[in-house]
């Protein structure tokens, strides 16, 4: 190991932290400390078992992160609303700031404390802020309030925005059969405008040469997409890999609200946003990233997830 240390701190072993520690152990350029609330679980393990160093810690807990942090030359940070569902819990109004991530003002407090050199933070846009109240996507809005604050109180930090994962077209945007006929749709509303899109597994490379290479990207903001593509060629590679007919359902934000999906409001809030073309940047991500997989790579390689379709 090298005499730098990282800390890969919240979350560590699930979709995001997990992938980063094993590409910065796969670099050898830091040793990796991986933070969990149960060391004893499975992707816990299997980061021992590639040389992490796995600690318990509770973001919840200044002592705890503390522990965490101390001796670190940098930490990756990513809060989970799909934990809780809830924006309230990821958002905690106090001290003069309109709205602070209560686990993230407290990582900003050790941070600075300890003089961390770097913290690559995953976070995504504040739509509210950002469409004057008339959109609201709590998932992003939550995470878009935790960064600006960590820029406000000069965290040295690169922020990163991930486009949504190819893991939902396997669960949550999977194919629906047609009720009266023998095709699938695939409704997602975003008419004619590409979705940037990326796998979770692919983020890590991506954070690791951020990590490598703190004089290009210290300070920075980006965003993450392998490629983006409309609903129609999404459904087209389905339709190829899979051997079933996908097709667009052409939906409208407005009818996908009213499906009674959960969540749908908050999807096609963050649809309309997404139409808006936010900043996603294919090219830095392959450079970061080579091996970053395509929607086809993706579908290709877990085509067992589809055994129902």
């Amino acid at each position: 190991c090298l005499s730098k240390h990282l800390s890969s701190s919240l979350h560590p072993v699930g979709a995001q932290g997990g992938s980063v520690a094993k590409a910065i152990l796969e670099s050898k350029n830091f040793a990796v400390r991986a933070v969990t609330r149960d060391v004893t679980q499975p992707k816990a393990l299997v980061l021992q078992d590639l040389g992490a160093k796995v600690v318990k810690g509770d973001l919840n807990d200044e002592a705890s992160v503390e522990a965490a942090l101390k001796d670190a030359y940098g930490t990756f940070v990513v809060t989970n609303f799909w934990e809780h569902f809830s924006k309230e819990k990821e958002v905690l109004r106090e001290r003069g700031w309109p709205s602070v991530c209560p686990q993230g003002r407290l990582v900003a407090d050790v941070a600075k404390h300890l003089g961390l050199q770097h913290m690559v933070f995953s976070g995504l846009e504040n739509i509210k802020r950002l469409s004057g109240g008339k959109l609201e996507v709590p998932h992003f809005d939550g995470k878009g309030e935790v960064g600006e604050f960590f820029w406000s109180v000069s965290i040295p930090m690169t922020s990163v925005c991930v486009a949504a994962y190819y893991e939902n077209f396997l669960l949550l945007w999977k194919p629906v059969k047609a009720a009266d006929r023998d095709y699938y749709t695939l409704a997602l509303p975003m008419g004619d405008i590409p979705k940037h899109g990326i796998s979770v597994a692919d983020v890590g490379a991506v954070a690791s040469g951020i990590f490598n290479s703190p004089e290009e990207f210290l300070g920075k903001a980006a965003g993450l997409s392998a490629e983006a593509l409309t609903i129609q060629q999404y459904a087209d590679v389905l339709s190829k890999i899979l051997g079933k007919d996908v097709c667009n359902a052409k939906i409208t934000p407005e009818a996908y609200e009213k499906l009674g999906l959960p969540g749908a409001e908050d999807i096609a809030n963050m649809c309309r946003f997404y139409c808006t073309k936010p900043d996603r940047d294919v090219k830095l991500t392959h450079r970061l990233n080579p091996k970053v997989k395509s929607f086809s790579q993706f579908i290709s390689e877990n085509q067992g997830a589809f055994k129902g379709v």
